[in-house]
């Protein structure tokens, strides 16, 4: 049996990050959000947005990060643009992704949701293993809490709109889609390659 916190992932890396919780009681998981972020903006690499998930992030290293340093936030999980993945907080807890948010009349989304962040930006073209590596995690999620139809995935902008624009207009919703439905009959194994 199962017990609260260990749905880790096999073949990703882990690094437990402390923003997280454990789910309201009766909460079930049935939303997959879709998010970008880049430290510093626009720039990708290195080892800032690790540091920002897990409270270590320095406020001099960068002017931009003197504004988010303090903030206490965290994914589920992160693919880099070279498809690698990072784990923060187990799939069963509660990670702080979503903010003040909104799906068919539900709030807060946290509650009953996972969070995957895309290394990237708004308005750039995702990576094609970041698609790839997206598709996989999404089946091998979907096969863990299969209430997490395609009808519920959605995208950071769709539960928090005017807020928050991610995934943006450089995420391609069909090519991830197609992948998707590529995976239907094959769960492969995911790697961190």
């Amino acid at each position: 049996m199962t017990t609260i916190g260990e749905v880790w992932l096999p073949g990703v890396t882990h690094e437990p990050s402390p923003n997280a919780d454990e789910r309201p009681a009766g909460s079930d998981i049935d939303l997959l959000v879709i998010h970008n972020i880049s430290l510093p903006p626009g720039e990708f690499g290195g080892p800032y947005i690790s540091d920002l998930f897990l409270n270590r992030l320095d406020p001099t290293s960068h002017p931009y990060f003197g504004e988010i340093a303090n903030l206490e936030v965290s994914a589920h999980l992160l693919v880099r643009r070279d498809g690698s993945v990072v784990q923060f907080v187990a799939l069963d807890r509660r990670a702080w992704h979503a903010g003040q948010s909104d799906f068919c009349g539900r709030e807060r989304c946290n509650d009953f949701s996972i969070g995957i962040e895309l290394e990237g930006t708004d308005d750039q073209p995702y990576s094609e293993a970041q698609y790839r590596h997206l598709a996989l995690l999404t089946r091998h999620i979907q096969d863990l809490f299969p209430a997490i139809t395609a009808q519920r995935i959605v995208g950071h902008s769709d539960i928090a709109p005017g807020r928050k624009t991610d995934p943006g207009p450089g995420f391609s919703w069909a090519r991830y889609r197609t992948l998707l439905a590529s995976l239907a009959a094959d769960r492969t194994h995911i790697t961190a390659t």
